[in-house]
């Protein structure tokens, strides 16, 4: 599986941050520079240095991060502005990107990611950080759920060694949604890798400062290490506790006969035995470790689970290695009575969570709770060695925490689903394709937050954990019309020149979204949640001497839809169009004669009636 930080952390994208002191330990940094770096820690001062690019994250509105040269801090030239969509925008579910430099930054010199940040409201920034490269992003560091209000605050974010960033090209990033399902906007500006004096001494944590005991594991088996946090004071005498990549840490085995450990926090079973995994972030021991006792060799799958096919832009993915994974806080919440331990192993090269002990156990993504409301289905793959005749069972159950995005209050929602024989087969990857319909006590999932598996099989392997839906959309554009450009007056279409200053999206206190997305290259007209929507033409229109309204459609949820023609007046007639379209779009030439008594001299206006989600294109009046 594959995050666009790890999921190490109580959080979002996260890492959890940690502080430290030039070098955190004591560390020296002379001689480790990475020649032909530049050792340059600006990143977004009055404008952008030129080694920077940005990119949207996936499934985010893209269009989310500007340049804003009105509202900035301490009346510098330029600040970045971040418009954050309200829950369910078409154009993105959340806000989040990443700038990194082509050609990486020495950044050893330094030992802290400082800015400034302020929003239109008081809200909570998901996660915001450094170290997200678009590729490896070994050094990926973040500071969860960062408090903002309506004035300028100073941030600062220390690198946990910085000796280690001799050659960094991820130099900051974001990810957020909306608070209470309303967008909002924030700011940040003077952006720069900096040496903050007085930042405390960093001490490591590993399992969040806990002695762990994993009292029965197999040989062969693969267990990633979590909570990696570190605890330091920053210049105002406040203790802050955040996270930090693997790769800041070196683990140690106390026995590397029975188990050794990766750089990048995979401890691998090796042999029966004991052995005690510990970890230095610097110089300095980490607090906590991990205490296994290991015996016998593993039942594993034999192959990995099904490739998932789905086109990314229709998943929510919590767990796969072929999408990018939202934030998740735990994989293993721990509750109390729960007796299930867990590993991260990897099949065929394929990751994969393994559950064993299974009574029941929490998966929690809280502090980024997933907006599930576009989607239509869950999918899971799940995998047991154990025998599986009825009534073995496993059970899937997903939880909402309401408006408040907060467990309990009195909105939370949950419902549980069983799968059992003959579903459910021994030795043999299940591939789970859930409706969300049938959650039926789950009647909100804005903020989804927790999923649980139980059953009465004792060993789970789990892949491939995602949210869907179904196609929507017309997975290409509308016919190209051909008639002859004089015998047209076009209103949209990429085919011919359209009357100039024509308003799309006309507050006329209508609740349709608007947007016009490119399918395939070609520009289309989109009502989302349509109950009625105008266009106001740039002039009017005398198409006294045209025979026909052309238009295309696509939509295939609608179960109602007209097209009105509107002279002042307002003298308006509608006309009746067949949905759903099925699996195509659907052209219509309309008789003007249809639009009777609206005085064709003088066409000012169009109006569409309807329901559902509806695509056009090609709206023209003809000869």
């Amino acid at each position: 599986m594959k995050t666009l930080l790890s999921n190490l952390c109580p959080g979002s994208i996260c890492l959890s941050l940690v502080l430290l002191l030039a070098g955190c330990g004591d560390r020296m940094v002379d001689g480790l520079s990475a020649p032909g770096y530049p050792k340059r820690g600006q990143v977004f001062i009055d404008d952008f240095e030129s080694d920077l690019v940005y990119a949207a994250f996936g499934g985010s509105d893209v269009k989310a991060f500007q340049v804003d040269y009105t509202t900035t801090y301490n009346a510098s030239k330029a600040s970045m502005r971040y418009e954050v969509p309200d829950a369910n925008s078409p154009q993105g579910a959340y806000a989040g990107g990443a700038y990194f430099s082509k050609t990486g930054r020495d950044l050893s010199g330094f030992n802290a990611l400082t800015f400034y940040i302020k929003a239109t409201q008081s809200a909570t920034i998901d996660v915001i950080g450094f170290g997200n490269d678009f590729g490896a992003s070994s050094f990926q560091v973040a500071m969860n759920a960062l408090p903002v209000n309506t004035n300028w605050k100073k941030v600062i974010i220390p690198i946990p060694d910085p000796a280690k960033l001799s050659g960094e090209k991820g130099l900051f990033y974001y990810s957020t949604g909306p608070i209470n399902e309303k967008g909002y906007t924030f700011w940040v500006d003077e952006v720069q890798f900096e040496h903050v004096p007085d930042l405390g001494m960093c001490v490591g944590v590993i399992y969040n400062g806990e002695d762990r005991k994993v009292p029965t594991t197999e040989k062969g088996a693969s267990i990633r290490i979590e909570g990696l946090q570190a605890i330091a004071g920053l210049p105002n005498g406040t203790t802050q506790v955040i996270g930090a990549s693997p790769s800041y840490f070196m683990f140690e085995s106390s026995d590397s006969s029975v188990a050794t450990v990766s750089r990048q926090g995979i401890v691998q079973v090796l042999d029966s035995g004991n052995a005690t995994i510990t970890a230095r972030l610097g110089s300095t021991a980490a607090r906590g470790s991990l205490e296994l006792s290991a015996k016998g060799t593993a039942l594993l799958p034999t192959s990995a689970a099904p490739a998932p096919t789905l086109d990314r832009g229709n998943v929510i993915s919590l767990y796969s290695n072929a999408y990018t994974n939202v934030p998740v806080d735990t994989w293993n919440t721990r509750w109390q009575y729960s007796t299930t331990e867990s590993a991260f192993i990897k099949v065929d090269n394929d990751d994969v969570i393994r559950y064993f002990n299974l009574n029941f156990v929490g998966v929690e993504f809280s502090s980024s709770p997933i907006n599930a409301t576009p989607m239509t289905h869950f999918h899971i793959d799940v995998w047991t060695p154990d025998p599986t005749p009825s009534p073995k069972n496993i059970k899937i159950m997903l939880v909402d925490f309401g408006a408040n995005s907060v467990y309990g209050g009195g909105d939370d929602v949950s419902h549980e689903i069983t799968v059992s024989a003959p579903t459910l087969q021994s030795n043999k990857w299940v591939s789970l394709d859930i409706p969300l319909a049938s959650f039926t006590g789950l009647t909100t999932r804005a903020h989804l937050a927790q999923l649980v598996l139980s059953g009465t099989v004792s060993n789970l392997f789990v892949d491939n954990v995602y949210l869907y839906k179904t196609q929507t959309g017309p997975s290409a554009p509308a016919p190209t019309p051909t008639f002859p450009p004089g015998d047209v007056i076009s209103i949209f279409s990429d085919a011919y020149q359209n009357v100039s200053g024509t308003n799309f999206s006309p507050n006329w206190g209508q609740s349709t979204v608007v947007t016009q997305p490119s399918i395939s290259g070609n520009a289309t007209l989109l009502y989302t949640g349509l109950n009625y929507q105008g266009i106001q033409l740039g002039a009017s229109q005398n198409v006294s001497s045209y025979g026909f309204l052309h238009l295309d459609y696509y939509s295939a949820n609608a179960s109602a839809l007209q097209v009105f023609v509107i002279s002042p007046g307002p003298v308006e007639s509608a006309y009746s169009l067949p949905v759903p379209t099925g699996s195509g779009w659907k052209s219509v030439d309309i008789p003007l004669s249809a639009f009777s008594p609206v005085a064709l001299t003088n066409v000012i206006q169009l109006k569409f009636v309807g329901n559902g989600n509806v695509y056009l294109d090609n709206i023209l009046f003809r000869k």
